[in-house]
């Protein structure tokens, strides 16, 4: 996830989904929220730096078999609301979808290899890369795009 990336038209990942419909919901004024799901399912976001970094170290290595390269910091669907909203400055009225996909329960990374064979892990926490990330959303949402523009009452409901 991060600056730059898909954030709209259900392709996007959670980060940026979240972002935009905090965002979404800010300027509408109707501070409210769908979570797909119960929030309760957990997940780990790697920002695009450290993907990038880690994907270049891995490729200049002599390791040949498979290394997970992902960020082990675990978060759940709604503690990444409440990074959000802070960042919007505002507390949104969650509800909860539970016919909606929501994924498996969980998924993390274990980072342990990468650590002992490479002596490097994502460093760049979550609430750093989704500031930058709510930041570049927020001023593409704002900057007068008509298709983002118009779908505000739609994004705020949809995932």
């Amino acid at each position: 996830y991060g600056p730059e990336g898909t954030y709209d038209g259900g392709r996007e990942k959670a980060p940026a989904a979240m972002c935009r419909k905090v965002i979404a919901a800010k300027l509408s004024g109707k501070h409210e929220i769908e979570i797909w799901g119960d929030g309760e399912q957990t997940r780990s976001f790697m920002y695009i730096d450290d993907c990038t970094e880690g994907t270049i170290k891995l490729a200049e290595s002599d390791i040949i078999e498979p290394l997970n390269i992902g960020s082990d910091e675990l978060v759940s669907i709604n503690r990444l609301v409440d990074i959000v909203e802070k960042l919007a400055g505002i507390k949104l009225k969650r509800s909860y979808n539970l016919d909606a996909p929501k994924g498996v329960r969980g998924r993390n990374s274990d980072n342990t290899l990468i650590k002992k064979v490479m002596n490097w892990a994502p460093s760049i926490r979550l609430e750093d890369g989704m500031e930058k990330t709510y930041k570049w959303i927020y001023d593409e949402m704002t900057s007068g795009k008509a298709s983002v523009v118009n779908a505000l009452p739609r994004a705020v409901a949809a995932q």
